[in-house]
This record gives C-alpha cells, structure tokens and sequence, in this order.
C-alpha cells in the first residue's frame, strides 16, 4: 500500500487536495477522489488537483470532482495549482498549464495569483429554461472552460440554490453534459455577487472561479457593468476578472484572486 502525500488548499472557500502525480501513483483517479473527498469518511473536500506530466506545457492539471467526475476547468483550482508548483516543485512564478479545456497561463504574485483563462465560447444572451419548480427562468450561457448557466437576480439571498441550481443542472436543455448555475446579482457598475450550484461537486459551493468569469463576461456583454469586474463570493472574497471586448464576444480573460495551504497529510491508499 503506497503513501501518498497531499496538501489541503483553499482559494475563495472552494478546497481541494492538490497532489504531485508526475509518477502515477494514483492510477484510478476516480475512485481515489470518491473516497478522500468524502466529508467525515476521508479528508473532505470540494475535489483533487493532480499535477502530471505534460508535452506541451509545464505540466498537465487534471480536476477530479468530488463525485468521482473530471472537470475541463477550475478557476479557483488553477491559483492552487499556481501556488503549489511554484512554492514545492521550483516552478517560475509564470507558468503554462495543460488542462482539458485548454492551456491556462498562471502568474503567481505576491499576495494574488492571476490567471490567463481559455476563451470564452457558446456564448447565449437569452435561454429560456421552463418547468423550473412549476416557473420559466431566464438567463444566459456561456462556457468558460465548462458550461455555465448564468441567471440575474435581485436577492441573491433569498434564492434555493441547491434546489433550483439541482433541477437547472440536470435539465434536458443542457443535456447530456449537464451545467454549472450561477445566480448573480449586480451591485453597481463594477461589482456583482453570485452564488453557483457545482456539476461533480453536486451542491453549492463558497465560490467558484469559471462561474465568476461568466457572470462578468455575461454582465458586461448585456451592458450592466464595466470592466474590471468585481465579483463577491459566497466565501466573502472577491474576485476581480479582466478581459477585452470585440463586438460581442470577449478576448484575454484574467481571473485574479488570492489562494493559501490548508495543511498537508498523508495517505494510506493502494491508489490504484
């Protein structure tokens, strides 16, 4: 039975497991992040970053949610990821990263990490989601690494997330893949609050980074703020998201915001 060390990170609220695989030793991902992730029964958390090698960039990211699912994209996940390889494995402060969606280019700074996002695609300004809870909603979509439902409201605090962001998620609309929901309010002309319903986390959670870009690149493209934009989570930390506009799509998107070590463990698991 292998040991396999981890470190515990957090950025925004969202937590993870972030664990140096360049030498495989977690062979079956899956099942390994089904166990751990498990709150009371393993570590607990939100999903694993497992950093592999890659060919064409400083190395391959791979996100395992919690559900036992690979995610395309993590935008709170990167900064982890950033903060991890430059401070234990040596990496330079700017660095390119392989995902599933994309490469991501990741710029540790002092006390903020800022990310260079893969292009904004599948833009929707208006889709009708019907038989929601016996109601019709309507938002918008945009996939910003992965597929995001995104919906303007006027109390975010009032809003079921876990129950409307259930149903919204599953819908046949978004079918097979399925979709992140993110309920947003706007604050002002920079500045907006969100709250996102995970897929593979299958919950809300305190933040999430490619949930933030989409509500702002939806925001400004329906013409309700300015960049940069200003962007509170449900953790109370704000992330600040930077882009171009060229008629009605979005160039050069940044996410910028803080990430830290929890505490790092070991853990006895054949990994396989």
């Amino acid at each position: 039975m292998n040991e396999i060390k981890f470190h515990k990170m957090v950025a925004s609220g969202n937590d993870f497991l972030v664990i140096d695989n360049r030498k495989h030793m977690i062979k079956n991902p899956k099942r390994f992040a089904e166990e751990v992730c498990r709150p009371h029964f393993g570590v607990g958390s939100d999903g694993v970053l497992l950093i592999e090698p890659s060919r064409k960039s400083d190395f391959l990211m791979r996100i395992i949610n919690a559900d036992g699912s690979e995610a395309e994209a993590c935008g709170n996940g990167y900064r982890c990821v950033g903060l991890y390889a430059h401070t234990l494995l040596g990496l330079p402060k700017a660095m390119r990263v392989e995902t599933l969606s994309g490469e991501v280019q990741i710029d540790v700074r002092q006390d903020k990490i800022k990310v260079k996002m893969v292009q904004p695609t599948e833009y929707r300004e208006k889709v009708e989601i019907s038989d929601v809870n016996g109601q019709t909603l309507h938002g918008a979509f945009v996939n910003t690494g992965v597929p995001h439902a995104v919906i303007f409201v006027e109390d975010l605090e009032t809003i079921a997330v876990e129950t409307l962001g259930r149903i919204i998620r599953h819908h046949d609309i978004y079918a097979p893949r399925g979709v992140n929901v993110d309920f947003v309010q706007w604050n002002g002309k920079n500045e907006l609050s969100i709250r996102t319903y995970e897929r593979g986390v299958e919950k809300e959670t305190l933040a999430c980074g490619t949930g933030a870009v989409a509500a702002a690149v939806v925001a400004h493209l329906t013409d309700r703020v300015e960049v940069p934009v200003h962007v509170k989570t449900r953790s109370g930390e704000t992330l600040n998201v930077y882009f171009e506009r060229a008629n009605n799509q979005v160039k050069n998107v940044f996410l910028e915001g803080g990430a830290r070590f929890v505490f790092e463990g070991r853990l006895s698991n054949s990994g396989d």
